[in-house]
């Protein structure tokens, strides 16, 4: 097994069996409270969750984001995670594809398009990798692989400095991802990995030409925590415990951002972990929730557990919007039905 493999593995296992999530950070969205609607006038069997997103319908506004690939444990996962997400109409991300590059025999197992053919489907590389020897070659590589209709380039700079042998060199990066973004024929989607990107940042992205956003906020995982866990000396193991909350709100990205740009499509995932929070982020002008705890929970559990979760995600936003008087997801997002709550 690669030392990229082993990686993986370890990341599931810490990620399913340590204290790694934010604790004293949240994803924000507690500071904000739906209005009540006494008599919605509404059936609630009416709810309608379905959207689109790339032109692509969707059943839910949910997107079971990146997490894994490159070994048998992450193959069952991504299986069983496309096929809730075929059965469901939800959008997916597999996990960063570099180790597919480094050894294609373990393509197959981020290759779900065999189970889930008309998913909208996110392709997955480190955007550091464009200063590693990586190009539009390994780009339009890991998009065939997945016959994805988007990629995902993903941005990870405190994990990389207290990753073991982390890749720390983001120079002129801005620059590669324009390139890519500019050459590639579908959308780019750059997402950070769970400490946000601000409305500043995300004025750069655009303008290099970036079709959308997932901020991946703080409040969830704790990438700075999983690296400490994995840590090989002391001061790596320190450096993840001093930054193991680290990063910009949840929420807080989606307001800078899309008070800014009020029409890139925009992602919120970073500490979502119920259709309710779904729900606050579609107010706050999200287009999509992602989760990836609650799905690599139940995804290493069983696909009955997986089945529940979907089922309980879905039955928790359209409750949040019959209780809001809301039919639709457009509803809600043109709703003022969401107050940010001043304890």
């Amino acid at each position: 097994m690669s030392n990229t493999q082993t990686r993986k593995d370890d990341h599931l296992r810490i990620c399913l069996e340590e204290d790694v999530q934010f604790r004293q950070l949240g994803n924000g969205f507690d500071r904000y409270r739906f209005t009540h609607c006494c008599l919605p006038e509404l059936d609630f069997t009416d709810i309608d969750l379905s959207t689109t997103f790339f032109g692509k319908p969707l059943g839910a506004p949910l997107l079971i984001s990146s997490m894994t690939g490159g070994t048998q444990l992450a193959k069952t996962i991504n299986y069983r995670l496309a096929v809730v997400a075929q059965t469901y109409g939800l959008a997916m991300g597999v996990g960063s594809q570099r180790v597919a590059v480094e050894k294609p025999e373990v393509a197959d197992t981020f290759a779900v398009r065999s189970v889930a053919p008309d998913i909208l489907l996110f392709a997955n590389l480190g955007a550091v990798q464009l200063n590693y020897t990586y190009g539009l070659d390994e780009c339009f590589r890991v998009v065939e692989l997945l016959q994805a209709d988007a990629l995902i380039l993903h941005l990870n700079a405190l994990q990389e400095c207290i990753q073991p042998q982390g890749d720390t060199n983001f120079k002129k990066l801005l620059d590669k991802i324009d390139k890519v973004c500019s050459k590639l024929p579908i959308p780019v989607i750059v997402k950070e990995v769970g400490n946000g990107i601000s409305g500043k940042m995300a004025r750069k992205l655009i303008e290099a030409g970036v079709s959308a956003i997932d901020v991946a906020g703080a409040g969830g995982t704790s990438w700075a925590k999983v690296e400490s866990e994995r840590a090989q000396n002391s001061l790596q193991r320190r450096l993840g415990q001093t930054f193991a909350d680290w990063g910009i709100p949840t929420a807080d990205c989606l307001v800078q951002i899309r008070q800014q740009y009020p029409e890139i499509p925009l992602i919120a995932s970073g500490g979502i972990r119920n259709g309710l929070e779904v729900a606050k982020a579609i107010a706050l002008g999200a287009d999509l929730g992602g989760l990836a705890f609650r799905f690599l929970q139940a995804a290493s559990e069983s696909p009955d557990a997986l089945d529940e979760l979907v089922n309980l995600l879905i039955t928790e936003i359209k409750t949040a919007l019959f209780c809001t008087g809301n039919a639709t997801v457009s509803d809600l997002k043109q709703s003022d039905v969401l107050q940010k709550y001043e304890p």
